[in-house]
């Protein structure tokens, strides 16, 4: 086999930049945990040994953290000074909890994606599933995170408003159901911004369950309701809005919880089914974003389908394969009401 000189430069200068993404990813863990990133988003240009003592942590190591992240983009270096700034931007992605664009949850998900290897390794070989509750915690703190700064973002002032007649009815009050709810995010941002309105959040997973309803006490949110139950039985009915966040393509019966949307909606009810962004051949989708999906979607999204010996649709599952999913459970008008370069949101009605 003949080698183009050129053509292997270019890829190994590729894996070269993700065995330093691959690796400073940990350093951006360790940065939000021990609130570097925090600190020096409040103390303009430092030292090593001034952001050692703001955090209480050890000068060599902070030293070394620093040389990573300015090496990497994320901080800025002085060489005169000597000292390491978080510019305002990388603030915002790394030290502002609030940010539409906040990114350390990801990481914390890249965290429980190797700690799972070994197990998918041997889902590899067999062609078995892994259930969500199956991996670390981790991965349901990162998840909403990461996925609470797009809500932030989006949620209130593009994804509702971009639905026929939906946001008239939440504000003068109307019963919503949140599937697959997790920490419930979503939930809480939806009842704090449309009091008038009740709001119901189900997910199957007990552990996040319970971390929703202590995060809406701490919220102080009085119209919410959280109850484990699956997509496919979850209670009520008379829902003017049932949603479904990033969920949808990891279940193992999406035509099953189509069928239960159908099911529990008031008359002229409201589906809003928001997935990943995709298109729906594999050439659509080759790009950092899908890449990136791609990834999740090996570790956890097919593996939670596949546990529950459903179709895989997987985070790349696209736009056409939705809607056949959507209108297999009874829903006749689908349409592509917004999106982001990382969600679609679907409207579907009867």
């Amino acid at each position: 086999m003949t080698i183009d000189q050129d053509k292997l430069n270019e890829f190994l200068g590729k894996a070269v930049a993700d065995i330093g993404a691959a690796w400073s990813a940990n350093m951006v863990l360790l940065g939000d945990k021990l609130g570097l990133y925090k600190a020096m988003a409040g103390a303009g240009p430092v030292t090593p040994a001034e952001l050692a003592r703001l955090t209480k942590t050890a000068e060599r190591y902070i030293r070394e953290w620093l040389g990573n992240q300015a090496a990497g983009g994320y901080v800025t270096y002085d060489p005169a000074s000597g000292r390491y700034e978080l510019p305002a931007e990388q603030a915002a992605a790394l030290a502002d909890e609030t940010s539409p664009c906040f990114l350390p949850g990801a990481f914390q998900g890249i965290a429980a994606g190797f700690a799972a290897n070994p197990k998918i390794e041997e889902r590899f070989r067999t062609g078995h599933g892994m259930g969500w509750h199956e991996h670390e915690p981790e991965l349901f703190v990162g998840t909403e995170r990461f996925f609470r700064a797009g809500y932030v973002g989006n949620l209130l002032s593009s994804w509702i408003p971009s639905l026929d007649g939906v946001e008239t009815k939440l504000k003068t009050g109307a019963r919503v159901a949140d599937v697959g709810c997790g920490f419930g995010a979503s939930t809480i941002l939806m009842a704090q911004a449309f009091p008038h309105s009740i709001f119901h959040g189900f997910d199957y997973h007990e552990a996040s369950i319970l971390a929703a309803k202590e995060r809406a006490e701490k919220a102080g949110v009085k119209n919410i309701r959280f109850q484990v139950a699956s997509s496919t039985d979850y209670p009520g009915g008379d829902y003017a809005l049932v949603t479904h966040f990033d969920c949808l393509h990891d279940m193992g019966d999406p035509v099953g919880a189509a069928k239960q949307v159908r099911k529990t909606l008031a008359p002229g009810g409201t589906w809003m089914i928001v997935e990943p962004f995709a298109g729906d051949r594999v050439e659509d989708n080759l790009n950092p974003v899908g890449r990136v999906f791609y990834a999740a979607s090996t570790m956890v999204c097919v593996p939670a389908s596949l546990h529950q010996h459903g179709p895989a649709l997987g985070a790349q599952a696209g736009e056409a394969r939705l809607r056949e999913v959507i209108q297999q459970g009874g829903f006749s008008k689908v349409r592509r009401a917004t999106q982001t370069p990382f969600n679609l949101v679907l409207e579907a009605r009867v």
